[in-house]
């Protein structure tokens, strides 16, 4: 299968995502624009592991960059990348909500209690932030 230019872009992007630092550093954007040094409080880690992670941000035009003295301050580009995050959240608490009524069937099967079960009804009685 030859090499798409819009399968490459989506795999890189997607990439670009798949971090865990990266994520929260959206987040962290969803509300305001951030600088460097308040983005590395919130995270917790030292500043050349946030300016890495935002330079994998910013060579997928995922964030942009606006400097004011001596700060470089971050955004996020296209809101869009919000409801992204939002139903890859919501795919993340269906499969939840699946591996739970599993585990509460299979603990029928067998006559065990499993602690799994919340008493979620439906998928949209659990969420996870």
């Amino acid at each position: 299968m030859p090499h798409q230019p819009l399968h490459r872009f989506k795999a890189e992007f997607f990439r670009a995502l798949g971090h865990p630092a990266r994520l929260r550093i959206l987040e962290l954007l969803r509300s305001s624009e951030r600088s460097v040094s308040e983005l590395q409080t919130e995270l917790e880690i030292d500043s050349s592991s946030v300016s890495q992670q935002l330079a994998v941000l910013r060579a997928q035009n995922i964030v942009d960059t606006r400097r004011a003295g001596t700060s470089a301050y971050y955004s996020v580009r296209d809101p869009q990348v919000f409801q992204l995050l939002d139903v890859a959240r919501d795919i993340f608490n269906n499969h939840l909500i699946d591996l739970q009524a599993m585990l509460k069937s299979q603990a029928g099967d067998d006559g065990t209690e499993t602690p799994v079960d919340n008493g979620a009804r439906s998928r949209k009685d659990v969420t996870v932030s």
